[in-house]
């Protein structure tokens, strides 16, 4: 946002910042506060089972967990060394992330690129167990391990012939979603619809916004879409990541967006915003690294 005023990318700030009509009902749960009280707040915020748990200040969505009733939230908030959110089910199938830009002095802003996302998602043959389906892929037997712990022996389940199951349902790299380059998507209707959008958020020049939504149709115009998370000065324009670009592409892409980030940040302290100390940046680093290490180990 204007001057990295957050402290470690903290998801609750940034989404207080968003109108609320754009993402889906969320609350915060204080680390170890007594589960009643994280019960008192499911039934005044009225969010329902199932829906999502994760770190406020997350990392490639680790700890991100879909829970079905009260005794995985319960099993969740024990373990949980963090604070976290409770939130929503977005009810569309599809997510894309849309990197926007816009400098201070214009009225408007671009869209630089967008990702689509294909979720960890398999198909029975009505002989192969889930675990042999997965290994079946490379891609998936790396998330292996991981859906291990979170599903057990449910791996050994075969599924129907043409029975198909989302085993990781967040768009996130780290968790096996494949990542494909959709930015010759980019039309006047989508960006009007995503600058509208954006122009409400106070502030709010350089980042990656990842969504979900129902049709391409209605995304472009502006209906039936939520944010899943919005993310800052530390977005990746993660359409770098499609299988088809090469590592030239890549660095291309992360000067292109490097080199608007330095543009901002310069016309943001003219207009009097400090630029970050190294003291500060430090301290956020090691702040960084504490909380890296509580979520990995979840």
């Amino acid at each position: 946002m204007k001057n990295g005023g957050f402290v470690m990318d903290s998801k609750i700030e940034i989404y207080d910042l968003i109108p609320k009509q754009f993402y889906p009902t969320t609350k915060f749960v204080k680390e170890k506060i007594p589960f009643d009280e994280v019960e008192t707040l499911l039934e005044t915020s009225k969010i329902n089972f199932p829906f999502i748990v994760k770190p406020d200040i997350g990392l490639r969505g680790s700890a991100v967990k879909k829970v079905s009733n009260l005794e995985e939230l319960k099993a969740y908030h024990n373990k949980a060394n963090f604070d976290y959110l409770v939130q929503d089910l977005i009810p569309y199938e599809n997510e894309v992330g849309i990197f926007y830009v816009r400098f201070p002095y214009e009225k408007h802003g671009q869209l630089t690129g967008i990702v689509a996302k294909e979720f960890l998602i398999i198909e029975g043959d009505g002989c192969s167990t889930i675990e042999e389906l997965l290994k079946a892929n490379p891609r998936y037997e790396l998330q292996l391990k991981a859906l291990e712990k979170e599903y057990g022996s449910q791996l050994k389940t075969i599924l129907a012939n043409g029975e198909k199951r989302n085993l990781v349902p967040y768009g996130n790299h780290a968790r096996g979603a494949k990542f494909l380059d959709y930015s010759h998507l980019i039309s006047a209707e989508l960006t009007k619809a995503i600058d509208e959008m954006c122009l409400q958020i106070p502030e709010f020049y350089f980042g990656r916004m990842d969504l979900m939504y129902n049709t391409w149709e209605e995304l472009e115009q502006g209906k039936n879409f939520s944010i899943v998370e919005l993310n800052g000065a530390a977005s990746e324009p993660t359409h770098i990541y499609d299988p088809k670009h090469s590592l030239f592409f890549a660095w291309k892409e992360l000067a292109r967006h490097i080199s608007y980030m330095f543009r901002i940040s310069v016309e943001n302290h003219k207009r009097g915003f400090p630029y970050l100390s190294h003291k500060v940046g430090m301290e956020q680093y090691r702040l960084h690294l504490e909380q890296s290490n509580k979520i990995v180990k979840f």
